[in-house]
């Protein structure tokens, strides 16, 4: 046991970051719930959507109990994982999402009354495993590394091409649209979301903010609002179930891709870690679609 506990590179003080990550998933599993249930009544009231939720559609939701209870938990998971953060490295904080899935699989089927067939079990068992795998290997290889001014503009640079492809493509084929694109599009801003954040609680902490800590700020404020806008069309194409395997999977994948690729959080890795790496990413995506596929709320 002590030779295991010497290959662990997360010390005490980062673990508090695991727990924390924890509750904000279980809050994020009933916020989406609560989400889905007022994006559907919408839905019911007005015509429906076509090319993503218009802004009639928007405001009805704003007097919605449940859409607002769903948000103020959200803004809880939220809150849960940007402290989470500040604890931990992102390649160990960010993937532990995936208990949100479990739990929004089991509330869905008991609120809508339909139960998860074969195929679908064995999808959110895939997307479970693979993020779970990945955060295995991550508790024995991911480091914390500072964030330069270098790595920073790389990944502001990304963000904007990122946003720019979204934009288009929305604005171009918005009415071909199903749930995965959006589930896919949330989970790549997402991604982003949570790497920037970790910047600027870093940055606030140790007082160093000045104009490139702000463009962070003006980044994350605008792939969050457009992360944002894509759940509820995604909620309003899909269960949440679906809408969670997709953003607890992409989410973590792209933020730890970062950390891997831009920022070096896994450069104590071995090969064999970097193999586990791809085979689990694989694995939890390949889930998310065969739960796009053949979910029972799509067979009705």
């Amino acid at each position: 046991m002590t030779d295991l506990a010497a290959e662990i590179t997360i010390d005490p003080r980062q673990a508090i970051g695991i727990p924390l990550a924890l509750i904000g998933a279980i809050f994020l599993s009933l916020g989406a719930q609560f989400q889905h249930r007022g994006v559907t009544k919408v839905e019911a009231l007005t015509v429906q959507a076509t090319g993503g939720l218009n802004t009639r559609q928007l405001m009805l939701l704003l007097a919605r109990p449940s859409w607002v209870l769903g948000t103020l938990m959200l803004g809880l998971a939220i809150a849960f994982q940007l402290t989470s953060l500040a604890f931990a490295p992102l390649l160990v904080v960010q993937p532990l999402g995936a208990v949100a899935l479990v739990m929004t699989a089991i509330l869905n089927a008991r609120v809508s009354q339909v139960r998860l067939n074969r195929v679908s079990i064995i999808a959110i068992t895939m997307c479970v495993g693979g993020v779970g795998l990945f955060v295995t290997v991550a508790a024995f290889t991911a480091v914390d590394k500072p964030v330069t001014d270098a790595n920073l503009i790389t990944i502001l640079i990304v963000l904007g091409i990122v946003l720019a492809v979204f934009g288009v493509t929305f604005a171009l084929f918005r009415n071909r649209f199903r749930a995965v694109y959006y589930i896919i599009g949330a989970g790549v801003l997402y991604g982003f979301v949570a790497t920037l954040a970790k910047v600027v609680i870093n940055r606030v902490r140790f007082s160093n903010f000045e104009w490139l800590t702000v463009l962070c700020v003006l980044g994350l404020l605008l792939a969050a609002a457009l992360g944002a806008y894509f759940v509820q069309n995604a909620y309003a194409s899909g269960p949440p179930d679906l809408v969670i395997a997709g953003l607890t999977v992409v989410d973590p994948l792209v933020a730890v891709g970062i950390g891997i690729v831009v920022l070096g959080e896994a450069s104590q890795a071995p090969p064999l870690a970097a193999f586990a790496f791809i085979v689990a990413g694989i694995i939890a995506i390949w889930g998310v679609f065969l739960l796009a596929r053949y979910h029972p709320q799509f067979e009705q």
